[in-house]
């Protein structure tokens, strides 16, 4: 059963001129496995991820963004890994699986995130 969906979409642009006035934005967003060697496009496209997930766990105030780490790509489809924060909403909403699907397309990125029971 479906117990949470989120979408969410990022202007690559916005984003990248984000990036390039708060230096340090990158580390607060991103653990450094998720970032390392990454486009601007790609990055933009895993913040869209977390957002999305925030919505999909109802988007409570105490998230952390380290608390979900977006991983594979370059081959592999993408998926989340969930710790802290993220997986204690994730185990109280009863999600055991969650799909994750990115997308980017100038101007855009877009991120979709289905939880399950």
């Amino acid at each position: 059963m479906i117990v949470g969906i989120g979408i969410d979409v990022v202007n690559i642009h916005r984003f990248a001129g984000q990036l390039e006035r708060a230096p340090r934005l990158a580390e607060r967003l991103f653990t450094p496995r998720e970032s390392a060697g990454l486009s601007t496009v790609s990055l933009a496209a895993r913040f869209a991820a977390k957002e999305a997930l925030a919505k999909a766990l109802g988007a409570p105030g105490n998230l952390r963004w380290h608390d979900a780490e977006v991983v594979g790509g370059r081959g592999t489809p993408p998926t989340l890994r969930l710790t802290g924060t993220c997986a204690e909403r994730a185990a109280a909403l009863g999600a055991l699986r969650w799909h994750l699907s990115l997308t980017h397309d100038e101007p855009v990125a877009q991120a979709i995130v289905i939880l399950e029971s």
